[in-house]
């Protein structure tokens, strides 16, 4: 976000390469994205422009799974996010409970 809290499509995108950088050694591993202390105000537009910009990190995203989680009151951007990236094949699931998250994260299958 910029420093008056509206949502910063640069830095954010810039996030994404930042997580796709780091896994790019590993083999084993599962993403989650906290958002929970995140302050800014997203549109539909916004999020679904990031869930687009995952194919460009295609790589680091697709094959495994990725849990954002969000405070309550943003569940339904997460929940968009979650399924324009699901439309694009990528098994991305939004949650509210950190517990919850982990639990999928560590499940076997790929149920989104």
């Amino acid at each position: 976000m910029t420093p008056e809290g509206q949502f910063d499509f640069e830095e954010s995108k810039k996030v994404l390469l930042e997580i796709a950088s780091v896994v790019a050694p590993l083999v084993d591993y599962e993403i989650i994205l906290d958002t929970r202390n995140a302050q800014t105000v997203m549109s539909v537009a916004d999020v679904w422009n990031l869930a687009t910009e995952l194919t460009n990190f295609r790589k680091a995203f697709f094959q495994k799974k990725t849990a954002v989680l969000c405070p309550l009151e943003e569940f339904d951007n997460a929940g968009f996010f979650a399924l324009c990236a699901q439309n694009r094949g990528f098994q991305v699931r939004a949650f509210t409970s950190f517990e919850d998250a982990i639990e999928w994260l560590i499940a076997n299958g790929t149920d989104t």
